[in-house]
């Protein structure tokens, strides 16, 4: 388990003072992949290099598979940071060595022999998917493999815990579903703790099961990725949740929608988990003497189930009935927007 308590970073210029971090509590719990999202400025950079000390924390405690990282020497936190992997958003490689190269330099650092390291190379090389590109230098790869070769390089000493800043900020959209694919059979095998830091939603949703969301070097929300979607409560939460699931096309779009369809019942539904797999639409329809129009609606996927949004007019005799029906369905949410006029 991660504990971070009044964790605080001041940086000092020219006589001012500026709090990137400021008084920030979290507890990650071991196996997790926990996401800190933030916009630009909100901190969240500087809060994963406090974890492992490339920043030195201005006040706080950082405890680490209960080892103060906070209040280690020099010569204690270089053991230390064996245990804690991380990747960057620009790969940081070496780029006059090859791939196996790269992924052998922290094991050179830590004293392996050639053959052990050799061993421990290959078994990176297999579990990432770069066999055959041994030889290659990093001018020779393609954005996702070069992260590839970050993502076995931060492994190779075996971390208990990989940090992962904006590891896929730089590159195109099917490159980072493969890249947080990776990330996610690599916890499942391993069982290692992920803090990823992300300034987008997307990333959360498809592979987080907990967030934390960072504003003014503070963490103004936090909890189960599942429960953060459907029910934000800050504006910079709400921001990143309409990235992923269009609720603020939706806004724009309502009033057009409730003047246009002006009988019975407008209705937002919020499915969560197995029921966004359900007809339950199409239940209604048969059980019901009603008519159901869909209007809008979108589902993703998040590590905890789906999560589905759909707006709906629905009107006709029974109309009552299909509304308490809805009500005593316990996973999903209904909303009524607007009553018939």
């Amino acid at each position: 388990m991660i504990s971070i308590e009044g964790l605080s970073k001041i940086f000092t210029s020219n006589n001012s003072k500026t709090t990137a971090v400021e008084n920030l509590d979290l507890r990650i719990e071991e196996g997790d992949i926990f996401g800190v999202i933030g916009y630009s400025g909100a901190g969240k950079s500087t809060f994963v290099r406090l974890l492992n000390r490339l920043e030195e924390p201005s006040g706080g405690r950082i405890t680490i598979n209960n080892e103060d990282i906070t209040a280690m020497t020099t010569s204690q936190l270089r053991i230390a940071r064996q245990d804690i992997g991380m990747i960057f958003q620009h790969f940081n490689l070496l780029w006059s060595r090859t791939v196996e190269d790269n992924i052998a330099f922290p094991l050179e650092i830590a004293g392996l022999s050639k053959a052990k390291r050799q061993r421990r190379v290959q078994e990176l090389i297999d579990l990432v998917g770069l066999s055959g590109k041994e030889k290659a230098y990093p001018s020779q790869l393609s954005g996702g493999q070069k992260q590839r070769v970050g993502i076995a390089r931060a492994l190779a000493n075996k971390p208990k815990v990989l940090l992962c800043d904006e590891a896929t900020s730089a590159l195109d959209p099917e490159t980072t579903n493969a890249i947080l694919d990776l990330l996610v059979d690599i916890n499942k095998q391993l069982g290692l703790t992920i803090i990823l830091i992300t300034h987008e939603m997307h990333v959360i949703r498809k592979i987080c099961k907990h967030v934390a969301v960072m504003e003014k070097g503070k963490v103004v929300e936090q909890g189960e990725v599942m429960d953060v979607f459907l029910h934000p409560r800050q504006d910079v939460t709400k921001k990143f949740v309409s990235q992923v699931m269009g609720s603020g096309e939706e806004d724009e779009d309502m009033e057009s929608i409730t003047e246009a369809y002006t009988e019975g019942r407008i209705l937002r539904l919020h499915f969560i988990g197995e029921t966004t797999n359900q007809s339950l639409i199409s239940q209604l329809s048969k059980n019901y003497d009603v008519d159901i129009n869909i209007l809008q609606g979108k589902i993703t996927q998040t590590q905890a189930g789906a999560y589905g949004n759909l707006i709906v007019q629905v009107a006709g005799a029974e109309l009552q009935e299909v509304l308490k029906f809805i009500e005593e369905k316990a996973s999903v949410e209904m909303e009524v927007i607007q009553h018939a006029k």
